[in-house]
């Protein structure tokens, strides 16, 4: 038994999932130690930058991963699954607590805006600081879309099966998100940067 517990490293989610649905510990501990850090990142993010709740919610979401376990569905894969939980998890939270989305820190690459470099032009902290403003001003349901696709990286396929709703509807959610946020973020674009510095 020793032995094969070597080979859990060797197998992919699926099969893990398989075996603990038996109640296989050793084969939860190397699916644990696969994901924990990337949910911990995503509740960070989700749940105010608050290191407790994530931490509190990254070990709740496991032991519904090996409750539920019986309730894979292997059509989808475990990524999706477990990001599917997470997700409603965060959204059961904000009602809980009655308080407004999170700001969510994005990337300057999620908008292909160059950062601007000189001294007259703007840094990347107040950038960030006015899309940070811009992002929390979306509505949930293209914040979330828009969340998942650019800071967590997950095709539109998976978007899709993580909220339950047609590729298309995601596609266009996030279209809508990039469109308002290009609106919001126009001062930040090279272009408008330049034009600024020559009217000086």
């Amino acid at each position: 038994m020793s032995l094969f517990k070597k080979t859990y490293h060797k197998l992919n989610d699926a099969k893990l999932i398989s075996f603990i649905s038996k109640g296989d510990e050793g084969a939860f501990n190397e699916l644990y130690m696969r994901y924990s850090q990337r949910m911990y990142a995503y509740f960070f993010k989700m749940l105010y930058q608050d290191k407790e709740l994530a931490a509190d919610f990254t070990q709740s979401l496991f032991l519904k991963v090996f409750e539920k376990a019986k309730n894979f569905n292997s059509d989808y894969s475990f990524s999706t699954w477990v990001y599917t939980i997470a997700a409603n998890m965060c959204k059961n939270e904000y009602r809980r607590q009655g308080r407004p989305d999170p700001i969510i820190k994005m990337p300057l690459l999620a908008f292909n805006i160059t950062e601007a470099k000189g001294p007259a032009n703007l840094d990347s902290e107040i950038f960030q600081k006015h899309l940070q403003a811009a992002i929390n001003e979306l509505e949930e349901k293209h914040k979330q879309c828009f969340v998942l696709r650019y800071q967590d990286e997950h095709s539109i396929k998976e978007i899709a099966e993580i909220l339950d709703c047609p590729e298309g509807t995601v596609k266009s959610r996030i279209f809508y998100a990039l469109k308002k946020l290009s609106e919001k973020l126009a001062d930040f674009k090279p272009d408008a940067q330049k034009k600024s510095n020559e009217g000086k």
